[in-house]
C-alpha cells in the first residue's frame, strides 16, 4: 500500500470511529485556548492602538512590531516544538509558556511609562517588549497547546474541535474588544495589560496541574541530536514529499497576507478615521462576529466529512464580500447610523469568512501531519500562517496608509506628532490579494481528490 493510501485509510478509519474527548479535556481546550486567543487578541489589536495612543500615529511602528513578533514567534515554535517532540511532553511547555506570556504582557504595558521624547527609542522598546512576549506565547500556545490538541484527537472528531477553536478567536475579539475598550477608558492601558497578564499566568498554573498528555504521544528523538532534528523542519525537500500539505500551507499564507493588510489597523481605522472611541470600536468589531458564530457549527459538519475544498472556497468568498462592503463606508461616513450598520455587516462577512477558513485549514493541516512531527510542523504552519503573512501584509499596508490615509496630529504630553490614520484603500488591496487565494486552493483541491482516489 502506498504512503498516500495508508494515510487515507487511517483517516477513513478515524472518521468512522471518532473518540470522545471527555469533559476534562474540553474544559482545558476552552480555558487554555480562549486565554491564548485573548492574549493574541491584545497583541494583534490593542498593542496597535497603544502605539497610536502612547507613541506616535505612525503605521511604520506597527509594521515593525508585527513583523518582528511574527518572526520571533515562528522561530520560538520551531525551537520549542522540536523540544516538545523530543521530550514527548506538552504540559511543561504549555505551563511555563503561558506563565511567562502573562508576565511579559504586563511588561509590555509598562512601556507606557518610558519617556517619549525620543520616538525612535520608545518605538524600539515597544517592538522588543512585544517580541519577547510573543516568544513565550508561542512556547505555550503554538508549540505546546496546539500540538496537544492534535495529540488527543483524530480525523473523526477534529471538526468539532476545529469549530470550538475557530470560535475562540472571535470570542476573544469580542471579550478583548469590549472589555479592553471599557477598561482602557476607565483605568488606562496599563491596567488592561495587568488584568489580562494575571489571567494568562493563572491559566498557565492551572494547566500545570490538569493537563494529561495524549495517549499517542511518544518521544521522537533524532539520534543525530537536537539541532539536527530542529533543522529537519527547514528541510523543504521533506515537505515537498507531502505536496498536499505544502499546497494547503500556501493557501494559508495567501489568505493571511490579505488578512494582515487590514486587521492590525482595523481598530485604528474605526477610532482615528471615523472617530469612534475604544469601547464603540470594540462593539463594531464584535457585533458582526457574534452573528457569524453559527457558521462555524455548520462548517464543522462538512469538515468532518472532509469537504475541505468547498468549505474553504465558501469562506474566502464570504471574506471578500465583507472586504467589499467595508469599502462602502466611505460613502456613508456622513450618516452615523448608516456608517455603523455598514461596518457591522462588513464585520459579519469578514469575520465569518475568517472563522470558517481558519477552522477548515487548521483541521486540513492537522490531518496531514506525521505523528512524530506534530510539534515541529506547528512551526512549519506558523511560517506560512504567521511569519510570511505578518511580514508581507503590514509591509504592503504601510505605504498604502501613508499614501492614502487621512493626515492626523496626536498630542503626547502637549507635543503634537503628525501621522496618518488607515483608509478604505487597505480593504481594496486586501480584496485583491484575497482573490489570489483561489490559485493554490485549486491545486490543493485537485491533490486532495487524488489522495482520496488512492493515486
Amino acid at each position: 500500500m502506498s504512503e498516500d493510501n495508508a494515510q487515507n485509510a487511517q483517516i477513513e478509519q478515524a472518521v468512522k470511529k471518532p473518540e470522545k474527548l471527555g469533559v476534562k479535556n474540553w474544559v482545558i481546550i476552552w480555558v487554555a485556548g480562549l486565554a491564548g486567543q485573548l492574549a493574541w487578541n491584545i497583541e494583534n489589536q490593542w498593542f496597535n492602538t497603544f502605539v497610536y495612543a502612547k507613541i506616535a500615529p505612525d503605521p511604520s511602528i506597527i509594521t515593525w512590531m508585527v513583523a518582528v513578533s511574527a518572526i520571533i514567534s515562528t522561530f520560538s515554535t520551531f525551537l520549542s516544538g522540536t523540544g516538545s517532540d523530543r521530550a514527548g511532553r506538552r504540559r511543561p511547555f504549555i505551563a511555563v509558556g503561558y506563565v511567562l506570556w502573562g508576565v511579559f504582557t504586563i511588561v509590555f504595558g509598562l512601556t507606557e511609562f518610558l519617556p517619549n521624547s525620543n520616538i525612535v527609542a520608545a518605538a524600539t522598546m515597544v517592538v522588543v517588549a512585544d517580541a519577547v512576549m510573543s516568544f513565550f506565547g508561542s512556547v505555550g500556545n503554538d508549540a505546546g497547546f496546539n500540538p496537544w490538541t492534535t495529540d488527543i484527537t483524530n480525523a473523526g472528531n477534529r471538526g468539532s474541535l476545529g469549530a470550538a477553536i475557530s470560535v475562540q478567536p472571535v470570542l476573544a475579539t469580542i471579550i478583548g474588544s469590549l472589555g479592553g475598550g471599557f477598561i482602557i477608558q476607565s483605568l488606562g492601558y496599563i491596567w488592561f495589560f495587568v488584568i489580562m497578564g494575571v489571567f494568562v499566568i493563572g491559566v498557565g498554573i492551572y494547566c500545570a496541574f490538569t493537563i494529561k498528555e495524549g495517549a499517542s504521544l511518544k518521544p521522537a528523538v533524532d539520534p543525530k541530536g537536537f539541532w539536527h532534528q530542529f533543522g529537519q523542519a527547514f528541510n523543504f525537500k521533506l515537505l515537498l514529499k507531502n505536496k498536499l500539505l505544502l499546497v494547503v500551507l500556501c493557501v494559508f499564507a495567501m489568505f493571511f497576507i490579505s488578512f494582515n493588510i487590514y486587521f492590525p489597523h482595523i481598530l485604528n481605522f474605526f477610532i482615528y478615521t471615523y472617530s469612534y472611541d475604544e469601547g464603540m470600536a470594540g462593539v463594531l468589531l464584535g457585533a458582526g462576529l457574534v452573528a457569524a458564530i453559527p457558521l462555524t457549527i455548520l462548517a464543522g459538519k462538512f469538515i468532518n466529512r472532509q469537504k475541505f475544498g468547498a468549505v474553504v472556497s465558501a469562506a474566502v468568498l464570504m471574506n471578500m464580500v465583507g472586504l467589499a462592503v467595508m469599502t462602502l463606508t466611505q460613502f456613508s461616513s456622513n450618516n452615523r447610523a448608516a456608517l455603523t450598520a455598514t461596518i457591522i455587516i462588513a464585520t459579519f462577512f469578514v469575520g465569518g469568512g475568517y472563522m470558517v477558513f481558519y477552522q477548515a485549514l487548521m483541521i486540513w493541516c492537522k490531518n496531514l501531519y506525521p505523528e512524530e512531527q506534530r510539534g515541529q510542523l506547528e512551526g512549519v504552519r506558523l511560517l506560512f500562517y504567521v511569519c510570511v503573512p505578518m511580514v508581507f501584509g503590514p509591509v504592503i499596508a504601510n505605504p498604502v496608509i501613508k499614501a492614502f490615509g487621512q493626515p492626523v496630529t496626536l498630542y503626547y504630553d502637549g507635543v503634537g506628532i503628525g501621522g496618518h490614520s488607515p483608509s478604505v484603500e487597505l480593504f481594496y488591496v486586501a480584496l485583491a490579494i484575497a482573490a489570489l487565494t483561489f490559485i493554490p486552493l485549486f491545486f490543493a483541491h485537485r491533490l486532495q481528490k487524488k489522495v482520496e482516489a488512492g493515486e
